[in-house]
């Protein structure tokens, strides 16, 4: 039995990445959006936990963990926003904030 090579977590992340980037070309609603961008972030970290794993180098964990601060703050202020725009316009559909463009 092998063990799980790079090309695993290369595969995984590609996949993860995608349906990220899918879920942001394709759904309307934007805490769906933000989700995928953090799922597209996820899928960076997992990669970059990998290489570093693979070559024994911590600074690519390190590296991850200033990513999902910056991430998390981030959604913060998003979550914040969009509360704020919920309360005042009662929807949180993107086609409709193009509409208050006009």
């Amino acid at each position: 039995m092998t063990g799980i090579t790079i090309n695993h977590y290369l595969l995984l992340s590609a996949i993860l990445f995608c349906i990220g980037v899918a879920g942001v070309l394709f759904r309307r609603n934007a805490i769906i959006i933000f989700m995928c961008i953090e799922l597209m972030l996820n899928s960076v970290n997992l990669l970059l936990t990998a290489f570093s794993n693979q070559h024994n180098d911590p600074s690519g964990q390190i590296f991850v963990f200033f990513i999902m601060a910056v991430a998390a703050a981030e959604v913060a202020v998003g979550l914040a926003i969009l509360v704020m725009i919920y309360r005042n316009a009662r929807s949180v559909d993107i086609d409709f904030f193009n509409k208050l463009k006009e």
